[in-house]
């Protein structure tokens, strides 16, 4: 198959880094606790990742997901539990006999260095030839596409470079897993998607294993095989991003994965009726009585006002492209989420009806039960 993507990779016989790829390592949380202080950050994390696989750690923050990055890598030791790699337990190695590459926020290049001596830094600490040093830092840059710009220094490049060569000194050790700590935050939204992107083609090159840190759901959703929700520093759901989109299993997973609008309803049975439409739960075992109910955009749908549906008016429009976003508000002041075709144009206070698809929901009890 042809390489169309923007940097195409060089051939495996042409490549070190590509040579001896291998299928990817085991990594396993058991248990992992840590406290700081008498604050508990992580309370019995147990997570096992497949070899080769990319894994998001996805939440708010202070959920704990960069902290179990953090003793993943060593950086932090954990309070009780154990960290695998490969079947070995690493819990006491210390980072640096780890085999693990990390790619941080910040791009921490030393300023008065090459980036094809940036690259090779890790490789000339290990005591590689300086020869043999170039030729696998030149290597991981022509990876990332930068293998033009091997002379230049850190401040002649874009940010979208720098992390560029941060990722590539993390590759050219060619460690067992790498570790992605929110590498696209400081970045521009256009320049994110590129190199999320990108990241992700080069993983699934590589086979690496992957654990990457980040509280953006489109990114996670982007590139990830699976997706640990974390919530207080316990995971609520782990699983692919198409599971944890159409079947959330908890009311902070579907509030948090994707846009809801969370409206009143009344759970009986297997169903909830919300506005007169009955619409299937997602889990069955709900207590009867009034809740809240998170309903998606795309399965609501406008109407004119005088269709069957309820009463509603629009509140504002955003046009995006290929879709609009509409945002109204029913008669009893509940604000609705609507994402429908472009085509179809509404105006501010421009009375309509809306209808709910009978897509399954989630649910949780209404605030005035929980406290909220």
């Amino acid at each position: 198959m042809t390489d169309t993507s923007p940097h195409p990779l060089p051939r495996t016989a042409d490549n070190l880094l590509l040579a001896e790829q291998g299928a990817g390592t085991r990594v396993e949380f058991r248990g992992i606790v840590k406290d700081y202080g008498s604050t508990r950050v992580l309370h019995g994390l147990d997570l096992d990742i497949a070899p080769g696989e990319f894994v998001s750690l996805l939440g708010p923050s202070g959920c704990g997901k960069t902290t179990a990055l953090r003793v993943l890598a060593g950086l932090e030791s954990a309070t009780g539990g154990a960290v695998y790699v490969g079947g070995s337990d690493v819990s006491s190695t210390p980072t640096n006999k780890r085999d693990i590459g990390m790619v941080f926020q910040s791009y921490s290049l030393f300023p008065h260095l090459r980036v094809i001596d940036n690259t090779a830094f890790g490789l000339r600490r290990r005591g590689l030839g300086k020869a043999a040093a170039a030729r696998r830092a030149a290597d991981a840059l022509d990876l990332v596409g930068l293998g033009h710009l091997a002379d230049r220094y850190p401040h002649q490049l874009s940010g979208g470079q720098q992390q560029r060569v941060a990722l590539a000194r993390a590759l050219v050790t060619e460690p067992r897993v790498l570790l992605l700590d929110e590498p696209l935050s400081a970045l521009d939204a256009k320049v994110r998607v590129q190199l999320r992107d990108e990241i992700r083609r080069i993983q699934l090159r590589l086979g690496i294993t992957t654990v990457f840190v980040t509280h953006d759901q489109e990114e996670a959703l982007a590139v990830s095989d699976r997706i640990a929700v974390m919530n207080a520093g316990r995971i609520e759901q782990i699983g692919s991003p198409e599971d944890l989109y159409l079947r959330p299993a908890t009311a902070t997973v579907a509030s948090f994965v994707g846009v809801s609008s969370v409206v009143p309803g009344v759970v009986a049975g297997d169903t909830v009726t919300v506005w007169g439409q009955r619409l299937p739960l997602h889990d069955a075992a709900q207590p009867a009585g009034e809740v809240e109910v998170f309903v998606r955009p795309e399965n609501v749908r406008i109407a004119p006002a005088a269709e069957s549906g309820t009463p509603a008016r629009v509140q504002e429009s955003t046009f995006l492209g290929s879709f609009r976003r509409t945002l109204v508000r029913t008669d009893d002041g509940t604000l609705v989420r609507v994402r429908h075709p472009a085509a179809e144009r509404v105006e501010y206070d421009q009375p309509v009806a809306i209808q709910l698809l009978p897509a399954p929901v989630v649910v949780r009890p209404t605030s005035r039960d929980t406290g909220r």
